[in-house]
């Protein structure tokens, strides 16, 4: 039909491994390995296969699409061997989206040591976010306890406070009510 876009080969093939990802998100990392092994293995051996028989001027669209995929295929490859990494980097893009939007800001830490405290707020901050708590709550709990440790707490003291640590009994969780 006119007006509808094509759904090529690889496309087909791209949707295919997203979906197939969707269904393992909340597996753990040693059976999100497994089943890429099994069953996302063949696809993306599909995938290089269409790629390395495809014709494209350098130029056209096709052409920088194929040379853009070649260019990553050591990357997309790797997935098959970690449970814990994505197929796709949008987490990683979103979470980099605030430290764009902040770089500005960066101009006024007037020394390295300014610099570095920010990278330390800012990395607590998207710590927590990818941890599901409310950023502004952690802190603040992190700044309640951490003043009652010892002068120099041991590691096992200062785990307990790490965000992948918390629990959703505490008031530091997104979806609770303050």
């Amino acid at each position: 039909m006119k007006g509808q876009p094509t759904i090529t080969p690889p496309l087909k093939l791209l949707d295919q491994m997203f979906y197939l990802e969707r269904g393992w998100r909340d597996l753990t990392p040693t059976k999100h390995k497994e089943l890429r092994q099994e069953q996302l293995k063949p696809v993306i051996k599909q995938f290089w296969q269409w790629c390395d028989q495809a014709v494209a001027t350098p130029k056209s669209r096709l052409g920088r699409a194929l040379t853009y995929a070649q260019n990553q295929r050591s990357m997309l490859n790797r997935v098959l061997d970690y449970g814990e990494i994505d197929l796709s980097n949008n987490a990683t893009e979103r979470n980099v989206k605030s430290f764009v939007i902040g770089r500005k800001n960066w101009l006024f830490a007037t020394s390295p040591a300014g610099a570095q405290a920010n990278a330390i707020w800012l990395t607590l901050i998207e710590t927590a976010k990818a941890n599901g708590l409310d950023p502004r709550q952690y802190l603040e709990y992190l700044l309640n306890q951490l003043g009652q440790l010892p002068v120099f707490p041991t590691e096992e003291e200062l785990a307990v406070y790490l965000p992948w640590q918390q629990v959703p009994d505490k008031k530091v969780w997104r979806d609770q009510e303050a």
